[in-house]
């Protein structure tokens, strides 16, 4: 009887499968924007979500990693992951606010929703009519706002007087476009400090280096210096330290890599702001999965803001603070 009892319910099995009555996990790909310690840090965030939810709600898949910034390394990448066939929604990080707005078009308007993460397609105000408030949110930095905060924790250093420059990446990617406005915003309000110079590195933490190390020698009263993210920052203070001026010449940086980290703990860094990429990757796949789960009728907020940390040597040893760490 048992075995009959079995061999019955595998037949229902094979049945209800093959008419489509067992639900398939949603499948969730992830495609980065560069290969560096930001990103492996929000694809840790997005398993962590992927594995709370469980492997019969969600499969999370993981696009290769562009070896360089750009949708010319990006968008090969991309489509090779999307040629799959079975992604039920994409999460990205758009290599350009105006190029990438076709390349994600094309898959929305296959049924794919996209969410975009950390940076943004056009201004990043998907509520207006345009060609693109088509994703469903953007989840990232309010990065003005951080801008703000490096522009204010440098005048503070400084005594709110001083010449500072500005080590920037590429100028047509959003997050770090919002980080040198805020910045330029915040130095309003401190009269006496003097923007003397803004450089874009291309994601070449060596070009970065040698940028800053020109400025030093253009300006030998300078006073500080802001790299915007990962590479920007590293090559900034490995200018700074080269030049033996640590300490002398503040340093601001982006994104907590364990570089930077340890940069801080031996006074090469005065202080970081860290983003908070983990919680970025668990939100895109819980609100992913949420929206896909509700049958694509949940309304998805259009902007999702994650805070941030400020690094400094006065924190960097505390233990609630470790978590704010970039990982692989």
């Amino acid at each position: 009887m048992k075995r009959w009892m079995m061999v019955v319910m595998s037949v229902v099995l094979v049945m209800a499968v093959g008419f489509g009555l067992v639900a398939k996990p949603f499948v969730i790909a992830f495609m980065p924007g560069i290969a560096d310690p930001f990103y492996f840090t929000m694809e840790k965030g997005a398993k962590a979500m992927a594995a709370q939810l469980g492997p019969d709600k969600v499969q999370l898949i993981v696009g290769q990693y562009p070896a360089t910034w750009g949708p010319d390394a990006q968008v090969p990448l991309l489509d090779a992951l999307m040629a799959r066939g079975d992604i039920d929604l994409l999460f990205t990080a758009p290599t350009s606010t105006q190029a990438l707005i076709p390349v994600l078009k094309k898959y929305h308007d296959r049924g794919i929703p996209i969410i975009t993460v950390d940076t943004y397609l056009g201004d990043g105000d998907y509520t207006k009519a345009s060609d693109y408030s088509f994703p469903l949110s953007y989840i990232g930095t309010d990065n003005k706002l951080g801008g703000e905060v490096v522009a204010a924790q440098l005048a503070v250093l400084l005594g709110g007087t001083g010449k500072v420059f500005l080590e920037n990446t590429n100028p047509d990617t959003s997050s770090v476009m919002d980080r040198e406005r805020g910045f330029r915003q915040g130095l309003l309000g401190f009269p006496q400090m003097e923007l003397v110079g803004v450089e874009y590195c291309l994601d070449n933490q060596e070009t970065a280096q040698a940028q800053v190390a020109n400025a030093l020698q253009l300006h030998d009263d300078l006073a500080g210096v802001f790299g915007v993210n990962v590479f920007s920052a590293q090559g900034a203070h490995a200018a700074v330290a080269a030049a033996g001026l640590s300490g002398v010449v503040k340093v601001g940086t982006w994104d907590a890599t364990a570089t930077l980290i340890e940069a801080l703990k031996n006074g090469e860094v005065d202080f970081i702001l860290a983003q908070k990429p983990g919680e970025m990757g668990s939100l895109c796949v819980q609100w992913g999965y949420e929206y896909l789960a509700s049958g694509k009728t949940l309304s998805v907020p259009r902007k999702i803001v994650p805070g941030f940390f400020v690094f400094t040597k006065d924190n960097v040893n505390s233990p609630d603070s470790q978590q704010y760490i970039y990982s692989k």
